[in-house]
């Protein structure tokens, strides 16, 4: 499995490296890293009343994210990174310390992004094309494998739609028992 999806790296390299996403990718990917981006966001919603429910369910799912898959898979599964089966390629970003699946970024990016699609269509979208231009960035830059990147889009969505279900329970419980 390893020699087929490094061959889909490879592929990617020949097929889209250039200058410009040598540099672009880089800075994409940063946008994920450590969740910050996602849980600026998720933080900024819940500071606005009309945006609530979607920051609780950015939160709920970001956080089943880090304990299922970055503490949790990632360390059960133990998988190398490409770049250190594939020593020859030159990395334009510096290496990792942690497994390579599932891809932390793809999956914090699109527990966010469904979280925001699922309640706002409009801004969904937007965060969508972005969770997949950082989901790309990690195979371009060589450092997470396909199944890496997909695993973290099906999770990602899983946590996405079990964050908003968390979210709708608790506001209709809080619904219920405000006074009126």
């Amino acid at each position: 499995m390893n020699q087929f999806e490094l061959g889909i790296l490879d592929f990617i390299q020949d097929v889209f490296k250039c200058e410009f996403l040598d540099r672009f990718m880089p800075i994409i990917t940063r946008l994920a890293n450590k969740g910050v981006f996602w849980i600026a966001l998720a933080i900024l919603f819940l500071l606005i009343k009309r945006t609530r429910k979607t920051g609780l369910s950015m939160a709920v799912a970001l956080i089943l994210g880090f304990i299922i898959g970055n503490i949790v898979l990632k360390n059960v599964i133990g998988r190398i990174r490409p770049y250190d089966v594939n020593t020859d390629f030159a990395l334009l970003v510096g290496t990792l310390k942690d497994y390579s699946f599932p891809s932390g970024h793809t999956l914090c990016s699109f527990e966010g992004a469904v979280c925001i699609f699922l309640r706002h269509k409009k801004w969904g979208v937007a965060a969508l094309i972005l969770a997949f231009l950082i989901a790309f960035s990690r195979l371009y830059l060589y450092v997470h494998y396909p199944t890496d990147v997909l695993a973290g889009i099906i999770l990602g969505t899983a946590f996405a739609f079990a964050g908003t279900f968390f979210a709708n329970k608790f506001f209709e419980k809080v619904d219920k028992y405000k006074l009126k």
